[in-house]
């Protein structure tokens, strides 16, 4: 027969293992809300690209391993995903920098199919920015650990350590090993893989190194309900410079909210119709098709010889529009746009004017409008979705590039350019494309087409 003392511990003892199952059983189940993405045991749903380093799974471990004389190479989902949870286990050497790929992309349109997208870095450098987030292959870095001492030290070098990604509509977060490292507001990329970074390690780099990577576990449902609010305040890209844009010396042509810097062409002041700022986008709209018939066209106030200029753009449908540099706004008062070399914006499936032009195709997006064709094999975002214009003139040389991507790229005076023009409907301006500086022009075409993250970098 038990003792009254055996039996109280008993029941104690019982208690304490059905609160153990009771916790076990909710573990368990809470595990139901998870999306698989790693089986544990094989890279099943997951393929290689970039270089040649190797990847295998050892223990539940996925294992990258470093090789001489390659390229970044990534262990990439077959999958695509829009927003998520992410949390690993990652470990690395004091040296081998890495990273996580989130919301990534391999286009064969973009640069022979080069990975690039956000990722969350894996620093074991002293900088120590692991959970910042860089943009591979674009815009480099969007959010580093500059300043946020508390996540620099939260890295162990030489040991596990936790990643918490968050990805949900055009907000990142990131925390490492808990504490908060990055806070970002983009949106430049909705949908993309999940990858796992082996970086090149270039001539200086020892092969053989291993990175590992272990539960992995990801949510793509009922997000609200597991999202954690981060304490660090948001870093937005929407119409401000990078990290990266202001340590090369970028500077914004357009602040997001007013018309300072810009007037129309043919006006002192800025038009006081046929434009619109809403939302952080700068909209001409539309108004029939007209050139330059309702606002008209805006310039710049300041004029610019060597540069590079960055435009975000949004067409609708079978619109026309464009961007202008080397514009001499004294050259035609009357009818008509202003006088300047031009980026073409364009509907090519639309708009009439994708099939015109002086040469075959010179009117198309991305064209050095009625001169010079872009690469046919361009590619433009669809329809109300934003794209990039960016345009690099330096001692004459001229490059188009369309979403990252470089379209054409011609000489400014060279005797093939003056032929060009000769042939065309500029025969007749004089010194046409030819100006040391000039004014850069958005156009009013009379369709609406949106604007935004309008930056400029200038050269002596």
């Amino acid at each position: 027969m038990m003792k009254k003392l055996d039996v109280i511990a008993y029941f104690k003892n019982l208690g304490v293992l059905l609160v153990v199952v009771f916790l076990t059983s909710c573990m368990q189940e809470n595990k139901d809300h998870l999306t698989q993405i790693f089986d544990g045991e094989t890279l099943n749903g997951w393929h290689t690209l970039g270089g040649d380093a190797t990847y295998r799974v050892e223990n539940g471990e996925i294992i990258g391993t470093t090789v001489a004389n390659t390229p970044n190479t990534f262990l990439v989902t077959d999958g695509q995903y829009t927003d998520f949870i992410l949390e690993l286990d990652f470990k690395t050497d004091s040296v081998s920098n890495s990273g996580v790929q989130i919301r990534s992309n391999s286009h064969d349109w973009y640069r022979e199919g080069m990975v690039h997208g956000y990722q969350v870095e894996i620093d074991p450098s002293k900088r120590a920015w692991s959970g910042g987030i860089y943009d591979e292959k674009r815009r480099k870095w969007l959010h580093p650990l500059e300043g946020n001492e508390a996540a620099q030290k939260a890295y162990k070098p030489n040991d596990w350590n936790h990643f918490r990604i968050e990805a949900i509509g055009d907000t990142l977060k990131t925390w490492i090993n808990g504490v908060p490292a990055s806070h970002l507001v983009d949106g430049m990329t909705q949908e993309g893989f999940i990858g796992l970074q082996v970086h090149s390690i270039g001539k200086k780099g020892k092969p053989g190194v291993d990175i590992k990577w272990r539960n992995i576990e990801f949510i793509t449902e009922n997000l609200g309900q597991y999202s954690k609010a981060s304490p660090l305040p948001a870093v937005t890209t929407k119409n401000q410079l990078t990290f990266e844009e202001k340590r090369t010396g970028w500077n914004l042509l357009w602040d997001g909210k007013t018309t300072e810097g810009w007037r129309g062409a043919k006006l002192e002041e800025f038009p006081k119709e046929g434009w619109e700022i809403n939302n952080g986008e700068l909209s001409v709209l539309a108004s029939g098709g007209g050139e330059s018939t309702a606002g008209g066209d805006i310039v710049t106030k300041e004029m610019y010889g060597n540069f590079e200029l960055k435009v975000d753009f949004k067409i609708t449908e079978g619109a026309n529009s464009g961007i202008k540099y080397y514009v001499d706004t004294e050259l035609n008062k009357g009818e008509g746009s202003s006088i300047g070399l031009e980026y073409q914006i364009l509907d090519d499936e639309r708009h009439p004017d994708a099939k015109k032009g002086s040469h075959e195709g010179s009117r198309t997006v991305a064209s050095l409008y009625d001169l010079i064709k872009a690469d046919p094999n361009k590619h433009m975002n669809a329809i109300g979705e934003w794209n990039t214009a960016h345009i690099v003139s330096k001692d004459n040389q001229v490059e188009h590039w369309l979403n990252g991507v470089k379209v054409l790229e011609y000489q400014r005076g060279s005797q093939e350019f003056l032929t060009l023009v000769e042939e065309s409907k500029y025969k007749d301006w004089p010194n046409f494309g030819l100006l040391e500086k000039g004014n850069i022009l958005l156009q009013d075409h009379g369709d609406l087409v949106s604007f935004k993250n309008i930056k400029i970098k200038t050269y002596e």
